[in-house]
């Protein structure tokens, strides 16, 4: 693995690779001895997973790694669409079933319902996540600066709600476009179900995969905006303990005043 820089911005450390590969390679390794030594320190571990491309490498690499015991761990997601069949091969849980799930079988896996009373599935959701602490998050960041769902129009630092429902702006559905997953944007859904900045930011420990050119101005936003909505992502900024993973392609060469 070819590391590039290591900086911090705030409290936000930034690790930057000469290629995708070599960050999935960098994360995946990561966050499997982070789940070795807290597997040694309590009995189960919480941990909430996002889907999407962007995370391909970093997951190939942790279903490799050995000396896990994946049954003391219970695996969410932070997202899922509203509507689309069950069958959608679009559907973020389709994603994380045959990327990681699947081939490590956590002992508890919560999915995301993405048909029925949204009201009724966002209180059943929460009531799993408040049933304990959430120990890890991996996430990634969108092509807005969204962190899981929460679009700059509806993100909210300071949401009283766990999980809840939102409209998707066009930049957010372009990019699902744009990564492959639906041929047009009329086919991307309008709506969603998304776990809210808050729910992502209490867990003791973040993991952010961003790899790609098309999320450089993301990630530039991310490291030198203000702290605001406007760029969800920059909140990140604040957590006490979050780990950027990204590439030549999404970030040029950090600048530390």
């Amino acid at each position: 693995m070819k590391i590039l820089q290591k900086a911090k911005v705030e409290n936000l450390e930034v690790l930057r690779f000469a290629s995708r590969q070599d960050m999935g390679l960098a994360a995946g390794e990561a966050v499997a001895a982070w789940l070795r030594h807290r597997l040694d320190q309590q009995s189960q571990v919480r941990m909430i997973f996002a889907a999407a491309p962007s995370q391909s490498e970093f997951l190939a690499t942790l279903t490799r790694a050995k000396g896990i015991d994946w049954s003391r761990v219970t695996a969410f997601h932070m997202d899922e669409y509203l509507g689309l069949p069950a069958e959608a091969p679009q559907r973020f849980s389709h994603f994380l079933n045959a990327s990681l799930f699947t081939r490590v079988k956590p002992g508890k896996v919560h999915l995301i319902a993405g048909q029925g009373n949204p009201g009724d599935i966002c209180q059943q959701y929460a009531d799993l996540l408040a049933e304990a602490p959430i120990d890890a998050v991996c996430l990634g960041i969108g092509e807005n600066g969204h962190l899981a769902f929460n679009d700059p129009p509806v993100a909210d630092f300071h949401d009283p709600a766990t999980i809840k429902t939102v409209t998707l702006d066009d930049i957010c559905r372009q990019q699902q476009v744009n990564d492959g997953c639906f041929a047009r944007l009329e086919e991307v859904p309008r709506q969603a179900l998304t776990l809210t900045i808050p729910a992502l930011m209490q867990a003791s420990r973040l993991f952010c995969i961003v790899p790609g050119a098309t999320k450089r101005q993301a990630v530039t936003r991310t490291l030198y905006d203000p702290i605001s909505t406007a760029c969800p992502a920059t909140i990140l900024r604040q957590h006490s303990d979050c780990t950027l993973y990204t590439d030549a392609n999404a970030c040029a060469e950090v600048t530390v005043d």
